[in-house]
């Protein structure tokens, strides 16, 4: 499977406007999955730095502010990936003839910004937001991937 070119990516990821198959879009998500893989582990190994207790260390850690700055272009990132995954979907959503598919195609990346961030703000917050309340956010997330994946990567255009 080889990388289309430039031009093909813009099309795929800046703009919603046109049209797309089922193939173009599973490779469109297949590149925008593999950054966000491999940035997400990165994230991941650098969380134990962003905890900072100026009661045992001194001021200024570089490792925690390598982390922290990590965190800011990670988040870029993720918005990135989002917005062009937006794009993707939509023409495909277009594609089926469905209305609004900018609203349609923005309901996976919205679910995985609401369920990440139920993760990050549970721990600090357990008292007002029991572990349950992170689930039910889990089960939307795993609903829409499931049923944006049917939609967009297996059903045929109509």
């Amino acid at each position: 499977m080889a990388l289309p070119g430039r031009d093909r990516l813009v099309f795929l990821f800046r703009t919603e406007a046109g049209r797309i198959d089922r193939a173009s879009w599973r490779l469109g998500v297949v590149i925008l999955a593999a950054p966000l893989v491999v940035l997400t582990l990165a994230m991941w190994a650098l969380l134990p730095y962003t905890v900072h207790d100026l009661s045992t260390s001194p001021l200024f850690v570089w490792q925690t502010m390598v982390a922290y700055f990590y965190l800011c272009l990670y988040a870029l990132a993720l918005l990135v990936i989002a917005a062009s995954y937006v794009n993707l979907s939509a023409k495909r959503f277009r594609a089926l003839g469905r209305p609004a598919p900018a609203g349609l195609a923005a309901l996976l990346p919205l679910a995985a910004l609401l369920a990440a961030s139920a993760h990050f703000l549970q721990p600090h917050v357990a008292d007002a937001m029991p572990r349950w309340q992170v689930t039910i956010f889990d089960v939307i997330l795993a609903a829409a991937a499931l049923w944006s994946a049917y939609e967009l990567g297996v059903r045929e255009e109509g």
